[in-house]
């Protein structure tokens, strides 16, 4: 069984069955904890599920695995009031979950783009994993992080840009537009820290840190294809003051 299986399998007997029990065959002893929905360990994992209601439920909608890394994008129902949209990312570990890392925002209905946060191609594609991670890392210094718009449309496509941002709009305009509102409310895109990079095929996912009008935790997932980026997906989460563990966000 590869990491993508051990993760989907562990995934669905924890979230999809409601199973406590999972957490004695798919969680390592020493499992690291950085959500902030719950505290270190397995024994708070296993406490996290025996108490999740009879209505919650995990709708997927892609994965993504790279080396002992593997991330799930999908909508959690029944955590709370209005379902969420997350990124989870599991680090496998000898045949076991060993690490965990998540982000999660309510789901909007109305989007600008008319697309769902999480609708769109469900399977990494291609063979250029390799040079897609080394385009999106590229991406992210000189436009994330150093903020260089002018080299923007040498890694975003000018024909094809499919946002799934709620507040943002297809093709390159329609993030144009976005960023200026947010930048007119006082929120403004800052990227920091790259903390993770996990790619397959034509999906490349980042997990960095920086700044939205207060700190947050940045999740975005990029479509590449013909040495292009063509499609974003994302989660901007905030960062909370205190954890229940004293791993970190990242």
């Amino acid at each position: 069984m590869d990491n993508k299986e051990i993760v989907l399998k562990a995934a669905g007997e924890l979230f999809g069955d409601k199973d406590p029990s999972a957490v004695d065959r798919w969680v390592a002893p020493d499992y690291r904890q950085h959500s902030s929905l719950a505290a270190d360990g397995p024994e708070a994992l296993r406490g996290l599920v025996a108490g999740l209601p009879e209505d919650f439920r995990y709708e997927p909608a892609r994965v993504i695995a790279d080396g002992d890394l593997v991330a799930l994008h999908g909508v959690y129902h029944g955590f709370g009031p209005e379902p969420l949209v997350a990124f989870d990312l599991f680090r496998v570990r000898d045949g076991k979950l060993a690490e965990h890392w998540d982000a999660l925002t309510p789901v909007v209905a109305t989007t600008a783009s008319g697309r769902s946060q999480t609708d769109g191609p469900a399977q990494p594609t291609g063979a250029d994993t390799e040079r897609n991670r080394e385009l999106v890392k590229e991406f992210a210094q000189r436009i994330l992080q150093d903020a260089d718009y002018s080299v923007l449309t040498d890694y975003v496509s000018t024909e094809t840009y499919l946002q799934h941002n709620p507040e943002a709009a297809d093709g390159l305009d329609g993030f144009g537009a976005a960023a200026a509102t947010w930048a007119q409310q006082g929120k403004n895109l800052v990227y920091k820290t790259v903390h993770q990079v996990v790619a397959e095929g034509d999906l490349v996912l980042l997990q960095s840190e920086g700044e939205f009008g207060e700190p947050v935790a940045y999740w975005d997932l990029f479509r590449v294809q013909d040495g292009k980026i063509v499609e974003h997906w994302d989660v901007i989460a905030p960062i909370p003051a205190a954890l229940p563990h004293a791993n970190g966000l990242f």
